[in-house]
């Protein structure tokens, strides 16, 4: 009886990736295209459309984020909304947990009995809440890797329903988050298994607010104007899977949704900063190591390994008079005392040395410094204290007009440094021509 069950319920799993896999078309892209808008308040927002009929609708991008969540309180309105049910294939792949919710309100999206739940997050704020789960239709551009080609739809698509307060402190519009991270229902796994594509997407976020960036979901190439492309010119390093979940709230055994990389050292121009090397690694409780994230605007840093960063930088310039800092910076200059080149502004290059020495990621004045006016410049990086979680958070500025390809299936980063010296950035995607 239990095999029979156990065969039923795979059977049931394999029909829910069949169905996902079979999209409103039958065009089969080989790869999609999300662009990323960088907005005044330093989030970074994709637009997709979902629903039937369909909605546009503005996420905040969470790249170690679990799932897709909308807020599900106002004006969500579907004929394809779907909750998933208890027990069902769809609850099996969100959570390998089996608790089962009841709704004691009328039915509605987010409000139904016998659905099972996750946690959405509000990754900004540090805010969570409960939600149901459930699938509807999502619609977005494919690419053939230089310009946008046919929209195609994902009919089953999963999300999770959140709550209107959780949009607290998110951009202007914004109705939800799209998370990139290392799960079966987050937005890369649920279109590589609705196209057939590799377990690979590639994020390239725009320095600007004018221009827009790019997530691309499944194969290259990457092609930036002027007819530069960027997909063998990656350098590639492990990802690691925390054993231990970072999410705000999560069940027993959970491993982490976010994308650790192995930084061994850092050297700022050529000199080696001293650093407590077992903070670089996770321990077995998930603490320490080194992540990416778009949801921190600035690299964070713990407070040794910043206070000795902050020490080999100021004494590389020495010469250079330091001006009153400015929150949440501690280390700024007058923009003047720098002289401008192609890479940002004329500092010391910081080097991530991952790896080995060969595997460098270098940061240059335009991913390092931070223009917060016209007059001062300041180092990007920003102290998180004694003891925090991660002990090295790789934040947006210090990714943005660089390329960075997530292979989940081979669990490594391509990454290309800045784009700047390529005569190109990450806003020189060709989204004006048509196929």
């Amino acid at each position: 009886m239990a095999a029979s069950t156990s065969l039923s319920f795979f059977s049931s799993i394999l029909f829910l990736l069949f169905s996902i896999s079979i999209a409103a078309t039958s065009f089969r892209p080989k790869s999609l295209l999300l662009p990323v808008t960088k907005h005044p308040s330093l989030q970074y927002i994709t637009h997709i459309h979902q629903r039937t009929p369909l909605v546009p609708l503005k996420l905040t991008v969470d790249l170690g984020g679990q799932f897709m969540w909308v807020d599900c309180d106002r004006g969500y309105v579907s004929s394809t909304y779907k909750p998933a049910r208890c027990r069902s294939a769809q609850c099996h792949l969100a959570s390998k947990s089996t608790t089962c919710g009841e709704c004691f309100s009328p039915p509605r999206p987010g409000c139904n009995n016998n659905t099972c739940g996750l946690f959405p997050s509000n990754t900004i704020i540090g805010l969570s809440t409960s939600g149901e789960v459930a699938s509807d239709v999502v619609s977005v551009s494919s690419t053939n890797g230089f310009i946008p080609t046919r929209a195609v739809s994902v009919p089953n698509f999963l999300f999770v329903c959140g709550s209107t307060f959780l949009l607290d402190g998110l951009a202007g519009g914004v109705t939800g988050m799209a998370g990139f991270g290392r799960t079966g229902i987050s937005l890369p796994s649920q279109f590589a298994a609705a196209f057939s594509f590799n377990r690979k997407f590639a994020v390239c976020l725009s320095g600007s607010t004018r221009s827009p960036g790019v997530i691309f979901s499944g194969n290259g190439p990457y092609n930036f104007l002027p007819n530069i492309d960027l997909t063998k010119s990656l350098t590639y390093t492990p990802l690691f899977i925390n054993p231990v979940s970072t999410a705000g709230v999560s069940f027993a055994g959970d491993k982490s949704s976010e994308y650790f990389i192995g930084v061994k050292s850092i050297v700022i121009n050529s000199k080696t900063v001293p650093l407590n090397t077992t903070l670089l690694k996770i321990d077995e409780n998930g603490n320490g190591g080194t992540k990416i994230s778009t949801v921190n605007p600035y690299t964070v840093l713990e407070s040794s390994i910043y206070n000795a960063v902050v020490k080999t930088f100021t004494t590389e310039l020495s010469k250079i008079p330091r001006v009153a800092a400015v929150a949440p910076f501690g280390v700024c200059y007058s923009s003047k005392s720098f002289s401008s080149t192609r890479l940002g502004a004329g500092v010391p290059s910081i080097d991530l040395i991952l790896q080995n020495k060969k595997a460098i990621w270098r940061i240059f004045g335009a991913n390092s410094m931070v223009s917060v006016n016209d007059d001062v410049l300041c180092l990007g990086f920003v102290d998180g204290g004694v003891e925090p979680r991660t002990a090295i958070v790789i934040g947006a500025h210090q990714i943005e007009d660089n390329l960075l390809e997530f292979d989940l299936a081979s669990s490594r980063l391509g990454f290309s440094s800045t784009l700047l010296g390529r005569m190109t950035n990450c806003g020189n995607f060709n989204f004006t021509s048509s196929p």
